[in-house]
């Protein structure tokens, strides 16, 4: 039987015929055996043949994008969905369902000709509208796009594969594209996070540092050791990261690896104590130097400074170093915090001397704030 262009599907069924043909079968039984008398008489009445009815799907909807979105937008708006209706991660109600909408949108809206065409589609139609498709698709279909197929096995919705058939299949006008072309689903690779402890003194002037991280081969699902060498950079504080680019989760299809994160802490010093940019530490100093004055020694991560100490210095009493502490546009302060250090009296010479200073200071009350 030679072909018409228009599938035996859209005529098979009795109720779907006019009135006429209904009451004399020994019509519609001349008309099914010949196919020429049929296609002739479609040009004749609209009502001889069924025509497909679909409902019309508005895929910027289904991205949560604008019609007026850039390529950027459109992909980081499916990049975002995509995690969180993907099957196999999703909790959300019908993610498979809203899964498969998604992967049409994108695959439409992706391509420069599929969306203009689309777009040209879409102007006299609004989501959940009885879709029509032109007169004009039905001749594209018949000069070679019946049979389409994506080539991924997916069960995509009618308006889906009509709109795409229209336009001689998944190409798009792309190369290598065309009827039974493999129609591929690309997402961007997931983001990855690793808590990494560096030293203090590292943020002070940077470091090269390694990583070792164990990941699952793609291929084996094994486990496997993998380093990365990175650079810490000067300045970084504890909360921020270190974004080191495609050391993430592979990508789908086409899509690139994600990022891997090192999200920064300081390792517990035993001198210094960072708030934010400011650095601390506690400075002992004895009783006569906070009494007289004195000039000391002191370390900092940037080396070793001489500290003058004022007389009549009390325990707590911060002395600040401007700009040394945590580099920066503007870097925090560096900050000695005295603490009074009391010698152990063991000898006869030594306890005598507490007695002369306990009889030098008869009036003095360490205790006064204390009475009620």
């Amino acid at each position: 039987m030679a072909s018409t262009g228009v599938r035996q599907t859209d005529f098979g069924r009795i109720r779907d015929f006019p009135a006429w043909a209904r009451v004399q079968p020994r019509y519609w039984r001349q008309l099914l055996t010949h196919p020429k008398a049929i296609f002739r008489y479609c040009h004749l009445s609209e009502k001889f043949l069924p025509r497909t009815f679909m409902e019309f799907k508005d895929y910027y909807k289904t991205m949560g994008v604008t019609k007026d979105a850039t390529p950027e937008d459109i992909k980081r708006a499916h990049r975002k969905l995509a995690r969180k209706y993907h099957p196999d991660v999703s909790k959300e109600k019908n993610a498979e369902a809203q899964f498969k909408d998604l992967a049409e949108a994108y695959e439409v809206l992706r391509d420069p000709e599929r969306r203009a065409a689309y777009d040209q589609l879409g102007a006299n139609h609004h989501a959940g509208q009885e879709f029509r498709p032109p007169p004009e698709w039905a001749s594209r279909q018949a000069a070679g796009g019946a049979g389409f197929d994506t080539g991924d096995g997916a069960d995509h919705s009618a308006f889906f594969e009509e709109l795409l058939r229209s336009m001689g299949g998944m190409g798009g006008g792309r190369s290598g594209a065309g009827r039974g072309a493999q129609a591929t689903f690309d997402m961007h690779g997931q983001d990855q996070h690793a808590r990494i402890q560096i030293n203090i003194e590292d943020s002070y002037s940077g470091a090269a540092r390694s990583l070792q991280l164990r990941i699952p081969d793609a291929e084996t699902d094994r486990l496997q050791d993998r380093t990365i060498e990175f650079s810490i950079p000067k300045g970084i504080r504890a909360g921020q990261h270190i974004r080191l680019a495609a050391q993430g989760a592979p990508g789908m299809g086409r899509g690139s690896p994600g990022d891997l994160y090192l999200d920064v802490e300081f390792l517990p010093h035993r001198l210094y104590r960072v708030d934010k940019l400011d650095v601390y530490m506690d400075l002992p100093v004895a009783p006569w130097e906070a009494a007289l004055g004195a000039e000391v020694e002191a370390p900092t991560p940037t080396g070793r400074v001489e500290v003058k100490i004022p007389p009549g210095s009390a325990s707590g009493r911060k002395l600040r170093l401007k700009g040394r502490g945590l580099p920066a546009k503007t870097p925090g302060d560096f900050y000695f915090v005295l603490q009074m250090v009391v010698p152990t009296a063991t000898h006869a010479a030594e306890k005598k001397a507490y007695e002369d200073l306990a009889a030098a200071f008869k009036t003095f009350q360490p205790r006064a704030n204390l009475t009620e």
